[in-house]
């Protein structure tokens, strides 16, 4: 009797011990990740776009005038003591087709004749007072525009300092004549790349066309 006794409380015992366990869970790793959800973490991360870096190009600081950085678009009045044309080709008021090509726009455009003189008037070369490279025939510089130089015309190779203020690092630089003309020269309105110059100095009639 004792016996059985013993073995049903050994059986009861075991079974409680086996019925608490099974309703004990079993410990989380909270930490750990399953495969599945690593895997779409990397493939997320490798999908989303780099940022883009911000741009850092300098924006054109350039003129309206296209090209023309610098230049004056009102050239000012004529120099002192230049002598208004006798009779020339295309008097004030002219409509004309320039076929000069100073400058980018120049050639081709029509221009207004606001002014027309007799003069001697030059091509040179010089280098400017500010620092810019040197600038081979530009074109042009009346002698009314030179320092120093009396009545009598220069010829090509004479030197001579300019008074002219056409371009920056123009007055005071010292001009070498490569070129004389002693034709009409002509100060005009015009439209060239965009930019309208008033009083442009110069064009020499050779340069112009009437404008049809």
């Amino acid at each position: 009797m004792f016996s059985r006794t013993l073995v049903r409380s050994t059986i009861l015992a075991a079974a409680g011990v086996l019925a608490v366990a099974g309703c004990s869970s079993p410990p989380t790793d909270d930490s750990a990740q399953s495969p599945t959800s690593s895997a779409s973490a990397s493939s997320s991360a490798a999908s989303s776009p780099a940022a883009s870096p911000t741009s850092s190009a300098p924006t054109s600081s350039a003129s309206a005038g296209g090209g023309h950085e610098g230049h004056e678009q009102d050239g000012g009045p004529a120099p002192a003591g230049i002598k208004p044309a006798a009779s020339p080709k295309f008097p004030v008021g002219s409509k004309v087709v320039l076929s000069a090509d100073h400058m980018p726009g120049m050639k081709g455009a029509e221009a207004t004749v606001v002014g027309a003189f007799d003069t001697t008037t030059y091509a040179v070369d010089y280098t400017p007072t500010n620092g810019g490279a040197p600038v081979e025939d530009h074109k042009w510089v009346v002698h009314e525009e030179l320092v120093g130089v009396g009545d009598t015309p220069l010829k090509k190779g004479d030197r001579a300092t300019m008074s002219a203020e056409h371009m920056p690092g123009m007055k005071g630089a010292e001009a070498t004549i490569v070129e004389v003309t002693t034709q009409p020269v002509y100060m005009v309105d015009v439209d060239a790349d965009g930019m309208m110059m008033k009083n442009h100095k110069w064009v020499v009639e050779d340069e112009m066309s009437p404008a049809s």
